[in-house]
């Protein structure tokens, strides 16, 4: 696999950094997730492939085991607030003076600097501080954040293993690490450069909910089908509208012109009528085939049986029947190899992974006695 052979320490956090490693895993790096003892179970749902060690970091002992893995390890990526890293001494001014080939990225709402530094956060703050948010919303309405998906995910995670596997990539040039400071709210915003840059070619000069891609366009939006489901229409261009039309067998000469946007209200209304005159299949079947760009919008329930997304393999299956998706995009040499084992339960391979790392039978039970360390063997074997 790509990332194969490059060893990853993860301390454990929410969301958007157990993405970032779930990526790195998928293809192939060794990702340890570091946990905190005595905690009843993991919140991460983004385990797929990680080992978990489990150690006592309010202990100088259990600093210096962390410091030792870091130290003997391709990246270290931590999700913690600024400073925190620092008050254990296991900055990355300290680590990289140990390890000048070593990538530490630090995934944050508002990044390393400025004065909301230190300030908690959440996706929808970081939406908001990028300029996005105020996009975002049907015309009339307040601003509505889609899920947490832009902030944490996309301008998160995804982005931090796109600087994780940038700064991957420089090394093998210049033999050095460097550090990664990825703010969501800027990850957020750039994720967004077709909207900031798209302003100048007059895409969002109208309102909130107003405009082509934003539900502002009948053409563009989804429509409830008379089941109770939705097909999504995104017929932006003429030839695209007209099979649209053609689909839902409205006469062309009838309608008002397709970009008149002050009648696109009683487009939207036509629109609706006609959708919801039929089901979902009913549509799937007529615009299947055809170039009007309407889909239906799947469910979770529905989306791994559509004939598609069967044919590619784009979901797939644990070992305890669990659903996800594949990972994305799909290499032609090495592609990734999602492990399908369970999620590891917290500190299920201390024992192993410390062993790897050259500590002794003798060390290992001795920390393990101390509580220094905690091993879950319940998954080991599994």
């Amino acid at each position: 696999m790509a990332l194969a052979g490059v060893r990853v320490i993860e301390l454990a956090g929410l969301a958007p950094a157990p993405f970032c490693g779930m990526i790195l895993a998928d293809f192939g790096a060794k990702v340890i997730r570091v946990d905190r003892t005595k905690v009843a179970m993991a919140m991460d749902t983004q385990a797929r492939g990680k080992r978990s060690v489990a150690i006592n970091l309010k202990t100088a002992e259990g600093v210096a085991v962390l410091r030792k893995l870091c130290v003997q390890s391709d990246v270290v990526l931590e999700p913690y607030r600024k400073g925190v890293m620092e008050k254990l001494g296991l900055g990355p001014q300290e680590l990289l003076k140990e390890n000048p080939r070593l990538i530490y990225a630090r995934l944050t709402g508002y990044g390393q600097s400025g004065s909301y530094a230190t300030a908690a956060g959440h996706d929808i703050n970081y939406l908001a501080m990028s300029g996005l948010l105020s996009r975002l919303g049907r015309s009339g309405e307040k601003p509505y954040a889609p899920l947490n998906l832009v902030a944490d995910f996309a301008g998160g995670g995804l982005t931090c293993a796109l600087g994780i596997v940038l700064a991957l990539l420089e090394r093998t040039k210049s033999g050095k690490g460097q550090v990664i400071d990825a703010s969501m709210v800027e990850g957020a915003a750039y994720v967004g450069s077709f909207v900031w840059k798209s302003r100048s070619i007059g895409m969002w000069d109208r309102s909130r909910g107003e405009n082509m891609l934003d539900s502002g366009a009948p053409f563009y939006d989804t429509y409830e089908t008379s089941d109770g489901k939705y097909m999504a229409v995104g017929a932006i261009e003429p030839q695209f509208y007209r099979q649209l039309l053609k689909g839902l067998e409205v006469d062309a000469g009838e309608l008002p012109p397709q970009m008149s946007f002050s009648d696109w209200p009683e487009l939207r209304r036509i629109f609706t009528e006609r959708f919801a005159s039929k089901t979902q299949a009913d549509w799937s079947r007529i615009f299947d085939g055809t170039d009007a760009c309407v889909t239906p919008v799947l469910s979770f329930d529905q989306v791994s049986s559509h004939p598609h997304n069967q044919e590619r393999a784009s979901f797939m299956k644990d070992s305890s029947g669990e659903e996800s998706p594949r990972p994305a995009p799909v290499l032609s040499r090495t592609p990734a190899e999602p492990c399908r084992a369970s999620d590891p339960a917290i500190g299920e391979h201390t024992v192993k992974v410390l062993e790897e790392y050259g500590f002794t039978s003798s060390e290992i039970n001795q920390m393990l006695a101390a509580g220094i360390v905690e091993y879950n063997a319940v998954k080991a074997k599994l």
